[in-house]
């Protein structure tokens, strides 16, 4: 190999093992972080503390915004499961963002929904509603038909109807564990300065579900939404707990997030144009907050779970992936001012930089690792038990995340029990190197051609639908 070949492959191996070192190094300071978290967040709360939570005067009561779009199959059971949280005071908004199925039909049906006379206050701009509905036997229950316009306009227009001083976005096709709402609105209690509290997500997919809630969590049969379990274990319970840490959590997700209403609106509500629209509100909110100086913070909460549907064909998953690399890349664009910058403290000298070096970089940059591992092997000038041992780290490290994702579960509440699941999510942690993530790659880096192509599209989602319909009540 030439002088020229050479200095290449020392500076392309030296880069590629800096990048492995330090995301690698991040991912061990995580697991710690988390696991003290964790362990702290245990010891300070208890089911006691929560009865005496729910039978206190001091709560602050809580809306939950509920947006669908063609959810006909699993609405009824969605919002059935909704109204049965245990919360002293809740109002659920449901937004019909323009369905073309029966999902409408579906609650007026179920619900025994009435067109109501109720004045919407414009807080914040919102495509034109069609229709504001109440039912005739739960007081708490509105539900809003308007022209189609997008998530993040749905959730504009539950803001609007909102009447409490937390909102809670939902998504249609989720179900929250009975005392999700205590847990995770906690903090708000607890904490004068918080400003928006995370629970964690939890695919759904295998579980049985009655008009009841969920009577039995098991592993699902399709491996596509096993590597998920694995995936959301990872993604909430390391890495956004390893970043609420230090207080540089940036995604509340829009499947089960608590926002103080008055800086949502304070903020101009959630953006339009964008399919990134949870990471969005959540980076706006760190920089008004900073830019006025004001104390805040962002927290997630470990044990809240909301077991929301996953892809289980690899179209929507494609879709859904495309779709978040975009809506990243989108919010990183538009806040780029907050990179790197000291004016912004810890959000701007690390948050911002770690996500785009770990998170929008990533595809990029493994997939260079792959083609400058191919071309310098086919070169012959790749030391083979340097590359082989590299290979074996790589593979043990990955191993060493699942494992990690798994005990940290296990310490919250871990749902799938018996030994059997245990090495089910073990192998699963260990074959998702081989195939899953390299699939997942392509579609990455496909969204990152789409973002600079301009593609704002959604994308369309198969759902079958949560659960079976409650019947509706006489």
């Amino acid at each position: 190999m030439s002088l020229a070949l050479n200095i290449l492959f020392l500076l392309a191996q030296g880069g590629i093992l800096l990048y492995f070192a330090v995301m690698n190094g991040l991912n061990l300071v995580f697991i710690f972080r988390a696991w003290w978290s964790i362990r702290g967040h245990l010891d300070d709360v208890d089911s006691d503390q929560l009865e005496a939570f729910f039978e206190s005067t001091h709560y602050r009561p809580i809306t939950l915004i509920c947006p669908v779009y063609n959810e006909g199959p699993g609405c009824v059971a969605s919002v059935s499961s909704l109204l049965a949280l245990r919360f002293p005071e809740f109002q659920v908004v449901v937004v019909n963002d323009g369905s073309k199925d029966d999902t409408l039909d579906r609650l007026i049906a179920a619900f025994r929904l009435h067109p109501s006379r109720r004045v919407i206050r414009q807080l914040v701009p919102t495509k034109t509603i069609r229709g504001v509905y109440e039912s005739a036997y739960v007081p708490n229950l509105t539900v809003v038909d308007k022209e189609n316009g997008g998530k993040s306009d749905a959730l504009n227009c539950g803001l609007n109807l909102a009447r409490f001083p937390l909102v809670c976005c939902m998504d249609g096709d989720s179900l929250l564990e009975n005392d999700a709402l205590l847990r995770v609105v906690r903090p708000f209690m607890d904490q004068k300065d918080v400003v928006a509290s995370a629970g964690v997500i939890r695919p759904l997919n295998g579980c049985t579900v009655t008009p009841a809630g969920i009577r039995g969590i098991h592993m699902p049969g399709s491996w596509l939404a096993r590597f998920q379990i694995v995936e959301y274990l990872r993604a909430f319970l390391f890495g956004r707990m390893g970043l609420a840490s230090y207080q540089s959590m940036f995604i509340v997700s829009g499947a089960f997030g608590v926002f103080r209403k008055d800086l949502v609106v304070e903020v101009g509500g959630f953006k339009t144009g964008t399919v990134g629209e949870d990471f969005e509100l959540v980076v706006r909110l760190h920089r008004h907050l900073r830019e006025q100086k004001r104390p805040y913070r962002v927290v997630l909460v470990p044990d809240p779970i909301c077991w929301t549907e996953v892809p289980e064909d690899r179209g929507t998953l494609k879709r859904q992936r495309n779709r978040w690399q975009r809506g990243l890349l989108d919010t990183l664009w538009t806040h780029r001012v907050m990179a790197f910058n000291p004016s912004y403290g810890r959000i701007g000298l690390f948050s911002i930089p770690y996500f785009i070096l770990f998170e929008a970089l990533a595809p990029v940059i493994e997939l260079s690792g792959y083609l400058a591992f191919a071309w310098f092997m086919f070169h012959g000038g790749v030391n083979t038990p340097f590359a082989t041992l590299f290979l074996v780290l790589a593979l043990f490290l990955g191993i060493l995340n699942s494992l990690a994702s798994v005990v940290l579960e296990e310490m919250c509440i871990f749902p799938y029990q018996g030994l059997k699941a245990w090495s089910l999510l073990l192998l699963t942690g260990l074959l998702e190197n081989f195939g899953y993530r390299q699939m997942t790659l392509i579609w990455r880096l496909k969204g990152i051609l789409d973002w600079f192509r301009g593609n704002e599209a959604w994308g369309h989602m198969v759902r079958k639908g949560i659960g079976p319909a409650p019947p509706a009540s006489s």
